[in-house]
């Protein structure tokens, strides 16, 4: 049976492993990029390599006209789309003081609009269907140091919790919640790695980990309105 998967920021890093894990679980892929597209080629030959299809579709998820024309792109290139996962976000350091409207509403609308929007698109066009929502570990506790971005993943977990109920049974809805996975933009690997000692498991993860969750997501057909923490156990300190 022909079945498709939408990533949104798909061509690098995590966005780029889950959509060449579901390439490997036979999904064609509907790979979301904004700038980089000479990495979301990269990705789209890499993914092909696996025996399925892979079309690009480019957008800017900060743009609301283009964020009401992807879930509509994507089904008309693959009809069989039934798993959107909204992967994509911005992360840009600013405490409450220093937070400058500019960056306020880039976050909301890129990490919070966009999936939103993207979400009800995709449940209006799919009879039957699941997303999965990329949140943060950070959502557990109240941390101040990148506070528009926790506020947009804080509320992403809610709208996680709210869309299962409302759209059960015809579509799923979860989230993973990642921790220690990949350096942070110009942080080195030893101070990543640093950090990593200040969590229960004593380590730090890498992209395998989040793969794993969405598998699990993906295979168990009774779990909706769950929000798994991949983070070595960050979020009980």
């Amino acid at each position: 049976m022909a079945k498709a998967a939408l990533i949104t920021g798909g061509a690098k890093r995590v966005g780029k492993a889950i959509a060449l894990s579901l390439a490997e679980m036979g999904y064609d892929i509907a790979l979301h990029y904004r700038s980089s597209k000479a990495g979301a080629e990269g990705a789209a030959r890499t993914i092909q390599e696996k025996g399925v299809t892979c079309r690009l579709f480019r957008a800017d998820l900060g743009d609301g006209k283009d964020v009401a024309g992807l879930v509509p792109a994507v089904c008309d290139a693959f009809p069989d789309l039934c798993l959107l996962v909204n992967n994509a976000s911005i992360f840009e350091r600013a405490r409450l003081m220093d937070t400058e409207t500019d960056l306020f509403d880039r976050h909301f609308s890129i990490n919070y609009r966009a999936p939103f929007f993207l979400s009800k698109d995709f449940a209006s066009r799919c009879e039957a269907g699941h997303i999965i929502n990329l949140l943060d570990t950070k959502i557990s506790g109240n941390p101040t140091a990148y506070f528009a971005y926790t506020l947009t993943k804080k509320g992403l977990a809610e709208f996680t919790l709210m869309a299962a109920r409302e759209l059960g049974p015809r579509i799923r809805v979860n989230g993973i919640a990642p921790g220690l996975i990949l350096p942070s933009f110009g942080m080195s690997q030893v101070e990543f790695e640093r950090l990593g000692e200040h969590i229960p498991l004593r380590e730090t993860g890498d992209p395998v980990r989040i793969v794993q969750a969405v598998r699990f997501l993906v295979e168990n057909p009774f779990v909706t309105g769950e929000i798994l923490y991949v983070d070595g156990g960050e979020h009980l300190k």
